[in-house]
């Protein structure tokens, strides 16, 4: 027999699993730089945002970045993959998520280096950079997301 409290506790949990159906169904693979903190402390957000993560380590970053169509300038100290984007270091989840939904036609979206206050460095919503779109119609790079700004998606 179903109490008043299991038929809440079902409730709140069907809410709960309906609010993130594309999150837990996007596995995200992350290709770590060695003995990098930062790439884990994204892989975590990632975690605590719903997501299911793996986390391998690059053993020829170069080389394996290369591989995913990720210009040199672009590179930073980790690399996503995601239903089918490829998302290069500590790229914000606002734009991740933009990015899996509306499918536009890019390789994927890149944060070249290791700005302070990006996810996973600081984690400052304050924090100005960009975000640059790489591939397909965005060619070898244009700004896709401001971060830090009142419209970041106003390039």
């Amino acid at each position: 027999m179903i109490t008043r409290r299991h038929f809440t506790t079902l409730s709140a949990s069907a809410l709960v699993m309906a609010a993130l159906p594309a999150r837990a169904v996007t596995p995200m693979r992350v290709l770590a730089s060695p003995g990098c903190g930062c790439c884990h402390a994204w892989a975590d957000l990632a975690r605590a945002r719903g997501y299911t993560v793996t986390v391998e380590e690059l053993t020829d970053p170069e080389a394996q970045k290369s591989e995913r169509g990720i210009p040199l300038e672009l590179a930073s100290c980790h690399t996503i993959e995601a239903d089918g984007y490829v998302f290069e270091g500590h790229v914000p989840f606002e734009a991740l998520e933009a990015v899996l939904q509306d499918r536009p036609d890019i390789n994927g979206l890149a944060v070249p280096g290791m700005p302070m206050g990006s996810p996973g460095m600081g984690d400052d919503p304050s924090a100005r950079y960009d975000v640059i779109a790489f591939g397909g119609e965005a060619g070898t790079g244009t700004v896709y997301y401001r971060a830090g700004t009142a419209q970041p998606f106003d390039t």
